[in-house]
């Protein structure tokens, strides 16, 4: 089991349980495309794969798997790049797991910038290179960020969080992660007992666009499309609902599923499935996992099996695949 790397304690994959029990049997080479502390590669390798490939694009995920990977004598094999270029780094593959949104590793280290609950600089970067979100946050125009805040963290108040960061910045800088939780605070509403922190829907939509998520996921869904065998299985765990819905959405146009846009459209031949759903819906956390992980309570779990037809396009449009407007 992987272990927390400030504190050592086992860190436990989300929703593992029910998604080794939906892909069964594992065998052959398998594809990790979101790698991080390796839980979901171990228990792959543990449940029967032969092979485990590791694709992550944080220098600190590939620096912790040396001190362990050698356990496993070359049955895991790392590369550090995107999972929406996995198809560039293995083909004929029989499963593919995804595990989206940031890890438990980024979000407890500090000094990633990932919590509004830890003092750190304003960083947010998966890759650890690149424009910070404290350049975001300070560089980008109010409508811009409104945007952000709006699209990518389902915000409703993002004009007024927006035009709060402006004001703030114009004092200073904004630069770390308790600064920005402060300014977002001081403009809401005080958040109930049982709701979410106020900064949480912010701090979302930050990440995903310093980290270019939804464009990264689309990636990820067609190049894993190309790259898994016939018979190959793909399994994808979401953590909020724009994630599952584009989830959701592309494996339903491929397997056949999405009809007419309305009963009065005409009646156009049906394509033909690329993918078969094994279950059609979508798996989430039962009562155990939720008392022993309680960042599983938003997971939803997506299995689907490739079939022999030939990879299709895919339409951006149609999986609602939110984007910002290119003139800001």
């Amino acid at each position: 089991m992987s272990q927390d790397p400030q504190t050592g304690a086992p860190h436990i994959p989300v929703l593992i349980r029910p998604l080794i029990a939906a892909v069964a049997p594992v065998s052959g080479t398998w594809l990790d495309g979101t790698f991080g502390a390796g839980g979901y590669t171990r228990e792959l390798l543990a449940a029967g794969a032969d092979k485990v490939i590791g694709v992550d694009r944080d220098p600190l995920a590939h620096e912790m798997a040396q001190k362990w990977i050698g356990e496993y004598n070359g049955r895991i094999e790392l590369v550090r790049g995107t999972f929406s270029r996995l198809d560039e780094y293995a083909q004929d593959l029989d499963g593919v797991v995804l595990d989206l949104g940031v890890s438990s590793m980024q979000l407890d280290l500090a000094e990633r910038g990932f919590s509004f609950m830890r003092e750190g600089p304003l960083d947010m970067r998966m890759s650890q290179d690149g424009p910070s979100a404290a350049d975001l946050v300070n560089e980008a125009t109010e409508a811009q960020l409104a945007d952000i805040i709006y699209l990518f963290g389902e915000e409703r108040a993002s004009r007024r969080i927006a035009k709060s960061i402006v004001k703030a910045r114009t004092l200073a800088p904004i630069t770390t992660t308790l600064r920005l939780a402060e300014i977002v605070e001081g403009c809401l509403p005080r958040a109930k007992p049982g709701q979410a922190h106020p900064a949480t829907r912010t701090f979302q939509g930050l990440r995903i666009a310093v980290n270019d998520e939804y464009e990264e996921l689309l990636g990820g869904l067609i190049a894993a499309e190309k790259a898994l065998k016939p018979g190959g299985k793909l399994a994808v765990v979401t953590f909020h609902s724009i994630e599952d819905r584009i989830v959701k959405r592309f494996l339903t146009l491929a397997s056949g599923g999405g009809g007419r846009a309305n009963r009065y459209a005409p009646e156009t031949e049906q394509p033909k499935e690329r993918f078969k759903l094994t279950p059609r819906k979508a798996i989430a956390p039962d009562s155990e996992e939720l008392a022993i992980n309680p960042r599983s309570r938003s997971a939803k779990l997506r299995v689907a099996v490739r079939t022999e037809v030939p990879s299709g396009d895919v339409d951006a449009e149609a999986l609602g695949l939110p984007r910002l407007k290119r003139n800001g």
